[in-house]
């Protein structure tokens, strides 16, 4: 059996109509959880988010930052229900940014219920904080891009996410922002702002984390039944608490490329992306080449996908040794993500919605959800 790794996106563009009604038809455990968050949402006063994920003539109506997350989060976890129900156990989940919060769901160590709470718990916060910041994305590695945002000299002005080996994204006030993109031009350094609703991931959030910490609900938790690590923490999450977890990545640096590659050192064969389109898996393929990618959701079948996964990792089993933590472990994927624009699919796909809402491919065709 192939080592997988399941990775949750952050902030991305709201999910497409539709996306998950064929796992919705097929899945009592999916239905369950997309229950279980219009229940919570019910309860906070904000609309159910399942119908429009279910029927492909629903319509993204603006409903605000928290439906936003809402639906992120249940196209994450009902792909990870699909992904158990047919045989896939990961030896890891990882999150990238509040898909920490996704993860730690996912990973069993909090209820849906209370993952859904905080992170309406959290967007609320920032939208009262009301920061006037950005994010911006650039197309290299994260020295250079620290030093970037030091030639500034101002303390919420940092390198707030290492993505891959040539993508960064600086986080800073806005009219900072604008001024390292003019520098990151003149160096011929690819850039690209990111739309999302909350920058994060700066010191400038450490108002909005004290008031996470002093008003979310805490919730009940524990060890969890699958293996959560954090590239903010830089350790796999044990007994913490989600509030405080949720609070302290606020303010703190994303290192998402270090934890693929330890996770890949280890034994890690194949990540499996939790979304809609090829996300982290394109930083997984820009830090490790040709390492296995699945990205079941962006195919046409995406059941047939991940049974194929489990099909090839069988064959893997049966002519071969399993490989050492030293190895590569390579195989044929299932889908490999081409280092191509997200727009990019597979000929049987639905065409992948314009960037938006944190999802940014800059000039190095990378993507950047923070």
């Amino acid at each position: 059996m192939v080592d997988s790794v399941f990775v949750m996106p952050g902030t991305v563009a709201a999910p497409r109509a539709g996306v998950l009604s064929e796992l919705h038809h097929r899945y009592e455990t999916v239905r369950e959880a997309l229950s279980r968050i219009d229940k919570a949402a019910g309860e906070m006063g904000l609309p159910p988010i399942s119908a429009r994920l279910i029927e492909r003539d629903g319509t993204n109506d603006g409903r605000g930052p928290e439906v936003q997350y809402l639906e992120i989060f249940a196209v994450s976890i009902a792909t990870h229900h699909m992904l158990i129900a047919e045989g896939v156990k990961p030896v890891a989940i990882v999150g990238q940014s509040i898909g920490e919060l996704w993860a730690l769901a996912a990973g069993g160590h909090l209820s849906v219920e209370d993952a859904a709470r905080l992170a309406v718990a959290r967007s609320q916060v920032l939208t009262r904080q009301n920061w006037d910041g950005k994010m911006l994305a650039v197309g290299v590695d994260g020295r250079r891009a620290e030093s970037l945002a030091g030639l500034m000299n101002h303390p919420d002005l940092v390198l707030a996410c290492e993505n891959a080996p040539r993508q960064s994204v600086i986080s800073g006030p806005e009219r900072l922002i604008e001024q390292v993109e003019r520098v990151a031009d003149a160096f011929g350094w690819p850039s690209l702002p990111l739309d999302v609703p909350h920058p994060t991931h700066t010191p400038a959030m450490a108002q909005a984390a004290r008031d996470l910490r002093a008003t979310a609900p805490r919730v009940p938790y524990g060890s969890g039944r699958w293996r959560v690590c954090s590239p903010w923490l830089g350790r796999d999450i044990g007994d913490d608490d989600p509030v405080d977890l949720v609070a302290g990545a606020l303010t703190a640096r994303v290192r998402m490329l270090h934890t693929i590659r330890e996770l890949h050192a280890a034994g890690a064969d194949a990540f499996v992306e939790c979304g809609e389109w090829p996300v982290v898996t394109k930083f997984v393929e820009a830090s490790i080449p040709g390492v296995q990618c699945v990205v079941p959701l962006s195919e046409g079948d995406p059941v047939e996908a991940v049974r194929a996964l489990l099909a090839e990792s069988a064959d893997v089993g049966r002519f071969r040794s399993r490989p050492s933590p030293a190895s590569t472990g390579h195989g044929p994927a299932v889908r490999v993500s081409a280092p191509a624009p997200v727009r990019a699919a597979s000929a049987s796909a639905p065409p992948a919605p314009a960037p938006s809402a944190g999802v940014a491919t800059t000039p190095a065709s990378y993507t950047a959800p923070v």
